[in-house]
């Protein structure tokens, strides 16, 4: 099963990564080690043109790792075909212990590459590159977590066995079930959907009061974690059993099946970009009081804000709508 090019794409999509921040490590050490912006030597010289070429071909790979999830989900859910006791993603992701572990730390690449991402961009604004070492470390301290996520897909596709017989949905987000799953979906709906609309309320309202004041950056980030929470446990205790018509099927990713009508992309898509926008923004108040970055990282903070209110909004209102137009009646 290895040999599937969408298996192939993503241990490209992991490999590659990993390759580079492996080659670029030395280049990390050197400019944590010798960076002087103020210097004229001929090492500086060739730091600074070779910063372009590593920053470039990093910012391409990381900005892979977000195709990367999409795909890694796309593949578990098409694959459930394959396998026996399978109906989605969740019996594919279930046939051997790293497929959940490999997921997970998709999505913590994920994110934290958003951030890198934002960092390099608001770096290079500035004449003097003041974040140069800060960003560098930052893929030392990467190279670590790209590694676990090379080897626990290497490790879970190559641990695919078509003669296993995996569990489905309904065992792991099943109400009687004493697992964190199982506890999700098991949250009466009143109480998770009050928590639901206060969490991203709030991470609206903190992301907007941002934007128009370019204040409280932390509490943007502490929202946008908490409201990926809440989001999370709404989709799992009651927004799913809208989407599925029925009041005890909680999984979250039977929504994402061509029968569903892909509808958990409208969902995930703006949860995930409104989440990592409001991460960033936390990321960035670290370095709002550099000067050469007084003007830059408030203006970035700004528009960032912008994004994740935007999507957080879209993914309320691509929920609310999804359980409007259901004809299950759960809240009586």
């Amino acid at each position: 099963m290895i040999f599937q090019p969408t298996i192939i794409a993503l241990l490209l999509a992991a490999g590659l990564g990993l390759a580079m921040l492996l080659a670029a490590a030395p280049f990390a050490v050197a400019v944590i080690r010798h960076w002087n912006i103020q210097s004229g030597s001929e090492r500086q010289l060739q730091l600074e043109r070779r910063t372009y070429l590593f920053s470039t071909l990093l910012t391409f790979v990381l900005a892979i790792q977000g195709v990367a999830l999409l795909l890694f989900i796309f593949n578990a859910d098409r694959m459930a075909a394959l396998f026996v006791g399978a109906m989605c993603a969740v019996g594919t992701l279930n046939i051997n212990p790293y497929g959940f572990p490999a997921l997970f730390a998709q999505i913590a690449v994920f994110f934290l590459a958003a951030i890198w991402l934002v960092i390099n961009h608001v770096d290079t604004r500035a004449p003097d590159y003041p974040l140069v070492r800060i960003k560098y470390g930052l893929l030392l301290a990467l190279l670590p977590l790209l590694a676990a996520n090379f080897l626990l897909q290497l490790l879970y596709f190559l641990g695919l066995k078509a003669d296993v017989i995996t569990s489905c949905c309904g065992s792991l987000f099943s109400a009687g079930d004493q697992t964190l799953s199982g506890n999700l979906a098991a949250l009466p709906p009143e109480p998770a959907l009050v928590a639901f609309y206060a969490a991203l309320a709030a991470a609206v309202m903190m992301a907007g009061l941002h934007a128009l004041t370019r204040r409280g950056g932390y509490l943007v980030a502490l929202a946008a974690a908490a409201a990926f929470v809440a989001a999370i446990a709404g989709i799992i205790s009651f927004v799913s059993l809208y989407i599925y018509e029925h009041p005890h099927h909680h999984c979250p990713f039977c929504i994402l099946k061509p029968e569903y009508g892909y509808q958990g992309y409208w969902l995930y898509i703006p949860l995930f970009a409104a989440t990592a926008a409001g991460l960033a923004v936390g990321a960035l108040q670290f370095f709002r009081r550099v000067p050469s970055l007084a003007a830059v990282v408030p203006a970035t903070t700004a528009r960032l804000a912008g994004i994740a209110a935007a999507g957080y909004l879209m993914f309320t209102a691509v929920a609310t709508v999804m359980m409007l137009r259901s004809n299950l009646i759960l809240l009586g």
